[in-house]
């Protein structure tokens, strides 16, 4: 979930079923997969799947899996599906708009759930182009604060990226956002290796242009609709342009 505000922070601390993290792990190697397809299995002469890799390791996926799901990528292995990426765009809750990334093996499929989805829980679907315009396409590295026992500064972020291509930083929490062109990602992140400094993730994400601020009732039903997104075994990633202060926040920690 990408909405830009410290709910995915808050989130991940109070996460932790084990239906959610077998999504994840799921979803993890389908990239890696994907990635593998598209590039080859060589992660140092394929970016995306170095990056996928990288993510992968953070959340704890296993070297097996991570190995396995290279060779079914890269056709070392047989037992890959033919993964196809979607975008569905739409609005939910207070006219949040919304981007939903699928990787299917069967479009129908992921058709009809997402489109279940946004109706039972006050989203709806737009056309093709209608949503999406609100978007950029942006590299975004999410860095962990706390690293080996030191904590790790906006100041010290920026001035490893600067000259890479990095626009800007941004405090999640215990996580500082690092944002550039798309085709700066991979100067990013590695200008941030050089520099002794880890990072959880590097994606090209969708990055909205205005954000729509919203009370304490209309977090919880798009937070709730996101969830209910995130569980399709079908979806990959969901952008939106939602803005949500400490203070709704505090509020819906307290319902």
């Amino acid at each position: 979930m990408s909405g830009h505000s410290k709910w995915a922070t808050t989130k991940h601390k109070k996460a932790a079923l084990d239906s959610k993290r077998s999504k994840m792990t799921t979803k993890l190697i389908k990239n890696i997969e994907v990635a593998a397809r598209m590039g080859g299995g060589d992660p140092s002469g394929n970016p995306t799947l170095f990056d996928a890799i990288q993510k992968a390791k953070k959340s704890s996926v296993t070297k097996d899996n991570i190995d396995r799901a290279v060779k079914r990528g890269s056709g070392a292995e047989t037992g890959g599906a033919d993964y196809q990426t979607i975008m569905y765009e739409g609005y939910g809750p207070g006219g949040v708009a919304i981007l939903i990334e699928c990787l299917t093996d069967n479009k129908n499929r992921a058709a009809m759930e997402v489109r279940t989805a946004m109706s039972r829980n006050g989203g709806s679907l737009a056309d093709p182009g209608s949503v999406s315009f609100l978007f950029n396409r942006k590299g975004v590295v999410l860095v962990p604060v706390e690293q080996d026992g030191k904590t790790i500064g906006e100041d010290d972020v920026l001035e490893a990226t600067l000259e890479a291509g990095a626009d800007e930083v941004n405090d999640l929490g215990d996580k500082l956002e690092v944002i550039s062109e798309s085709n700066d990602l991979v100067g990013v992140r590695t200008a941030l290796q050089a520099a002794g400094i880890d990072y959880d993730a590097a994606d090209a994400s969708f990055v909205p242009d205005n954000k729509v601020g919203l009370d304490a009732e209309g977090a919880g039903k798009v937070f709730q609709l996101i969830d209910v997104l995130e569980d399709l075994d079908d979806v990959q990633n969901i952008y939106a342009n939602y803005d949500v202060s400490d203070d709704v926040l505090a509020e819906l920690e307290l319902a």
